[in-house]
């Protein structure tokens, strides 16, 4: 229905969209059974520097989906003044036409602001306009794109698993479960419109759990006896 009511608009049969905004109900999200730790981030985040200029860029758009867990349609509508370097904020422009502003590291701040000052020039030209992440046309990057270069570096670094710019969101949010964060905190920074949604990551979230379990339950303090 929505797809139709929009043909129709685009046509000139209706003078207005009154579905535009109107989020259709998610399949529901597919987390990944194997997540990176922190040291295989690493390790993919150290492909791109083999890559000259254009592995510096590459290397600037992978700090930010780590720093920010934004998805990655969110990443490429990211334009130059949406990074607020001074109070470590960006301003991402999510779905159904929702802005948000997200925390992003001082280690992502200092990745973007040199990537902005010595990069991007090198790629930008007079139709770049404002847009922040370039790719080789200088044209502001395309999804799909976005996906194979991120790919390309998990298989650099040894690893076989696809949803190469997802994996980064699920690594963000679950690597802050696991040290704390709380669940509306990883929410609005994700920025879903249910927390059901965000409760998913607590499935793959184990870490922590099993900890609070070794510490705080009668039964994990010692063995049954029988050995």
């Amino acid at each position: 229905m929505k797809t139709f009511v929009k043909y129709l608009y685009i046509k000139g049969l209706l003078s207005a969209n009154p579905l535009q905004n109107i989020e259709l109900p998610s399949k529901g999200e597919q987390i990944p059974k194997a997540l990176y730790t922190e040291e295989e981030i690493e390790v993919i985040l150290e492909q791109p520097l083999l890559f000259g200029i254009k592995g510096l860029r590459d290397r600037a758009i992978l700090e930010t989906f780590f720093a920010t867990g934004i998805r990655r349609g969110e990443l490429v509508k990211l334009n130059v003044d949406d990074i607020d370097f001074s109070a470590k904020l960006v301003r991402v422009h999510g779905k159904g036409k929702k802005e948000r502003l997200v925390p992003i590291s001082q280690r992502g701040c200092e990745w973007v602001a040199f990537y902005i000052g010595k990069i991007r020039p090198m790629f930008a030209f007079v139709g770049s306009g404002k847009s922040l992440f370039l790719a080789n046309n200088g044209k502001r990057y395309i999804p799909g794109k976005l996906s194979d270069m991120a790919s390309q570096y998990v298989k650099l670094a040894g690893f076989d698993r696809t949803g190469a710019c997802h994996l980064y969101r699920h690594n963000t949010a679950t690597t802050m479960l696991d040290n704390g964060a709380d669940l509306r905190h990883i929410q609005e920074m994700l920025g879903h419109a249910s927390i059901l949604t965000t409760q998913l990551y607590t499935h793959v979230s184990r870490k922590k759990l099993s900890q609070i379990y070794q510490d705080t339950h009668p039964s994990a303090r010692g063995g049954s006896g029988l050995f």
